[in-house]
């Protein structure tokens, strides 16, 4: 049994953490790199070269150096590194972190996998060790992930190197259930990890949260969490912290919006993008293939990649959450030989964190919505994305396939394209994306139509998750804003409608408010003249071509929150246009 501490030997740890934390902030200030400056321009030290104090007022310098032990930290972070076997830095930690360490605002940007949480966590940890923080100080960091499965995993991280520190550190994510345990403990946390979200629940809700003495403020995933979709609640979270901080943000792909940098209160933060020279914006280990693939041929095409892959660990890319669900439940009744996951926003936290983790150490199949694209270390190699709907820009797209190919290993991706979204190759191209245009081996293809068709038969609940997944799909392609790319005019209904095993093209009933004269004129065998001016009912059936109309006003993001929303409502095969009406009312109950 370990024996207490005596309060002598406790006194002279104090005095030795006191005389490290004078040494660390006289080397940072020693050799604190030239504002402006990329570090990984300067020249490494040679390998044996001294550490830290060189003299009375003289120091190694730490800008430009190559291992962790060569950078003015802690004796604790150092062991922590060591014992996590991280000695040499990747090149988003070289450059950053010589600014990090010594205080500054850093937007940093690198490809995806290319070690960027150990690049904020180790400035937040060495920030508190430095400023003397303990538990009675409260909350001295925020970090903010885009995705709960995102801030568990920088999470996991924090516990790993911080492990010889006394900080106590929370993980805010999860549903109302566990808001009420947090509350109790939340104003004792040192560290927060959380989403944006549940950090403004807290602030709102959680009686005496203070974070006025705030030090580090982390965007993980910056350019996400800057996005519309996140506009309000971040606002609302800038508005109560201290401006006096440290702020960091890191990203694929990185903002320079000179309105985003403002509302952040950044104070000349240094721009560090490792990559903006290399030849290509993604992995070089990544082998990336785009196929063009017609709309009513898309499922055939996964599920023969599936059934001739069944050796593999693959992550497939779907628009929303009602198509995750229809072609996991109708795939997983057909029995392709190899295990089948979902995951996608409306999921309750436990179960998603359970397939993550499933996922992480197991061969499987895994559905996902984007909720997976950003961020995320599925542990044991990801060897195929296959992403079945076209992404909204290059950055998702980046973001989707940086889940294979990370570290040093290599892996594979394919894009199914759509004959109409072709251009979509050219943004690829000039983003500096190196994509293999090929054409679907046609003796491989192995038809799934008429077996879904069945399956809609025996199982009447599928064929409502088909008519769900059906909408969505369409509301997906009306809402993106790239309409070089995205025409939902130009999309064979009928055929999509049969390709999912559905008897009759739906009926569907979208709102429309204020349709554009523009909109409402345009000659297309999917507009019919007698429609015109009418503001709601337009109906289709398999022989005659449906017709489509959206509210001009959702945004993006309605369509984010729509296509993660789980809705029951009282629906025949005909009417499926009801279903709008009830993402409107939940996201007005939500609200």
């Amino acid at each position: 049994m370990r024996r207490p501490k005596s309060k002598e030997f406790r006194k002279q740890q104090r005095l030795s953490e006191e005389d490290e934390i004078n040494l660390l902030n006289s080397w940072i200030q020693a050799q604190k790199p030239d504002s402006g400056t990329n570090p990984m321009s300067l020249k490494p030290l040679p390998k044996n070269s001294p550490v830290g104090r060189l003299g009375d007022n003289t120091f190694s310098r730490y800008a430009g150096v190559v291992r962790f032990e060569q950078l003015p930290l802690s004796k604790k972070t150092k062991d922590a590194l060591r014992a996590s076997k991280f000695v040499s830095m990747t090149d988003i930690q070289r450059a950053s972190l010589p600014h990090s360490l010594c205080g500054r605002d850093v937007l940093g940007a690198a490809k995806t996998g290319s070690g960027k949480t150990l690049a904020f966590i180790i400035p937040v940890l060495e920030k508190l060790y430095r400023e003397r923080w303990d538990v009675e100080a409260g909350v001295g960091s925020i970090i903010i992930s885009p995705t709960r499965e995102l801030a568990a995993q920088i999470f996991d991280v924090l516990t790993s190197v911080g492990k010889n520190h006394g900080f106590s550190a929370g993980l805010l994510i999860g549903g109302r259930k566990e808001v009420a345990i947090e509350k109790e403990s939340v104003n004792k946390l040192n560290v927060l990890i959380c989403t944006p979200g549940r950090l403004l629940q807290h602030m709102d809700e959680t009686p005496y949260f203070d974070c006025s003495e705030m030090k580090v403020l982390v965007l993980d995933e910056a350019d996400r969490i800057l996005d519309s979709g996140f506009k309000r609640e971040l606002n609302a979270i800038i508005s109560q912290l201290p401006k006096r901080r440290q702020t960091m943000l890191f990203s694929a792909t990185q903002t320079k919006s000179v309105q985003d940098l403002a509302r952040l209160s950044l104070k000349d933060p240094e721009y560090l993008s490792v990559h903006e020279e290399s030849i290509t914006a993604t992995p070089t280990l990544l082998k990336q293939i785009v196929m063009t693939v017609p709309l009513d041929q898309k499922l055939d095409m996964l599920w023969s990649f599936i059934k001739t892959h069944l050796q593999s660990k693959t992550l497939v890319f779907l628009s929303s959450c009602k198509q995750v669900k229809y072609v996991f439940e109708a795939f997983k009744k057909l029995h392709p030989g190899i295990p089948l996951k979902c995951l996608h926003g409306r999921m309750k936290q436990e179960k998603r964190m359970a397939i993550y983790s499933e996922f992480c150490e197991k061969r499987s199949v895994l559905f996902s919505t984007d909720v997976a694209a950003r961020g995320l270390d599925f542990n044991k190699a990801v060897d195929w994305v296959v992403q079945v709907d076209c992404p909204e820009n290059v950055a998702s797209y980046i973001h989707r396939v940086g889940r294979t190919a990370r570290y040093k290993s290599d892996g594979k991706s394919v894009l199914f394209l759509l004959p109409s979204e072709t251009q979509m190759l050219e943004k690829l191209k000039a983003a500096k994306v190196p994509v293999h245009l090929t054409k679907p081996r046609k003796e491989l293809l192995q038809p799934v139509s008429s077996l879904l068709a069945s399956l809609l038969v025996k199982y009447p609940e599928l064929q409502l998750r088909a008519q769900r997944a059906f909408v969505t799909y369409l509301r997906s392609i009306h809402l993106q804003k790239d309409k070089e790319i995205f025409d939902v005019l130009k999309l064979p209904i009928d055929e999509y409608s049969a390709s999912l095993g559905l008897p009759m093209t739906p009926k569907i009933r979208f709102l429309n408010r204020n349709i554009k004269s523009k909109a409402v004129s345009t000659k297309s065998s999917l507009v019919e003249p007698e429609v015109r001016n009418k503001e709601n009912v337009l109906e289709g059936s398999r022989g005659k071509p449906a017709t489509v109309v959206f509210k001009d006003e959702e945004t993006e993001n309605d369509l984010l929150h729509a296509a993660d929303t789980s809705s029951e409502g009282n629906m025949t095969s005909t009417e499926i246009g009801e279903l709008v009406n009830s993402f409107i009312k939940e996201e007005k109950a939500q609200d």
